[in-house]
């Protein structure tokens, strides 16, 4: 994906989200709703642990679909747990922000 692509993939998925929640999305917002998303257990309070857990499964969710983690199944809770199926690559900051906004653009171009 060239780079207008990208800015413009990236414009789209924010304001698709920002029209669905009625609010200004950032990076991490977008991970949290999409391990929401994932996790699929509706409205519900979480503690501090838990919405680090969600943004986690969006982390694994997202990072699933270029092979470096594989969907093992939900607990029994319900929550959704993934293994390391690859050895992620060593990346900058700017790098790793780069990926999982690509994996959001995708991501959301099919919700």
């Amino acid at each position: 994906m060239n780079e207008q692509d990208f800015e413009q993939g990236w414009k789209v998925a924010m304001d698709k989200l920002e029209k669905r929640f009625n609010q200004p999305i950032d990076l991490q917002a977008a991970l949290f709703l999409i391990g929401l998303n994932e996790l699929g257990q509706g409205p519900r309070k979480l503690n501090k642990d838990q919405k680090i857990d969600v943004i986690h499964i969006a982390v694994c969710s997202l990072l699933e679909p270029f092979g470096y983690y594989v969907f093992e199944g939900n607990d029994k809770d319900g929550w959704p747990h993934f293994s390391r199926s690859a050895t992620l690559p060593k990346l900058n900051a700017q790098e790793q922000e780069h990926i999982m906004k690509e994996s959001i653009i995708n991501y959301i171009q099919e919700w």
